[in-house]
C-alpha cells in the first residue's frame, strides 16, 4: 500500500547526507593524479549510487501502486489513509515490508561497497609494490 513510502523516505536522507558529503569532498579536494595507481571512488559517488538504488525502487513501487489502484492522483492519495481500519494495515506494512526492503537495498549497497574497496586496495597494493 505505501511501502515505496519508506524507500522514498531514505532516498531523501541519503540524497541531503550526499550532498553534504560533496560539498565536503570539494572544499578538501586534493588534486590527484587520474592515474590508474591512485584511483579511489570518493564517498560521494558511491552515496549516489545508493540515492539511484532508492529512489529507483521506491519510483517502480509507487508505479505498482497506482497500477493496482492502492495510489490515486486525489486527496488522501493512498486509498488505505480513508479508513482507519486501512490505514493501521498500511502502517504495519510499511514498518515490516517497507524497511525490510530499504534495508535490502542498503545491504545490497553495502556489498557493492566492499567490492569496490577490495579493488580499490588492490590496485594501491599493486601500485606499491610496482614503485
Amino acid at each position: 500500500m505505501a511501502c515505496f513510502l519508506v524507500s522514498a523516505a531514505e532516498a531523501a536522507v541519503v540524497t541531503i547526507v550526499e550532498k553534504a558529503v560533496e560539498k565536503k569532498e570539494k572544499k578538501v579536494e586534493v588534486f590527484e593524479t587520474q592515474s590508474a595507481e591512485m584511483t579511489q571512488v570518493p564517498l560521494s559517488r558511491k552515496l549516489k549510487w545508493l540515492r539511484n538504488m532508492l529512489w529507483g525502487g521506491a519510483l517502480l513501487l509507487l508505479f505498482e501502486h497506482i497500477w493496482h489502484g492502492e495510489v490515486v492522483p486525489w486527496f488522501p492519495f493512498l486509498t488505505a489513509a480513508s479508513d482507519p481500519a486501512d490505514t493501521l494495515q498500511m502502517l504495519k506494512e510499511m514498518a515490516t515490508v517497507g524497511v525490510a526492503m530499504a534495508a535490502l537495498v542498503t545491504l545490497v549497497w553495502l556489498g557493492l561497497v566492499a567490492v569496490v574497496s577490495i579493488y580499490e586496495k588492490r590496485a594501491r597494493n599493486s601500485s606499491s609494490a610496482k614503485a
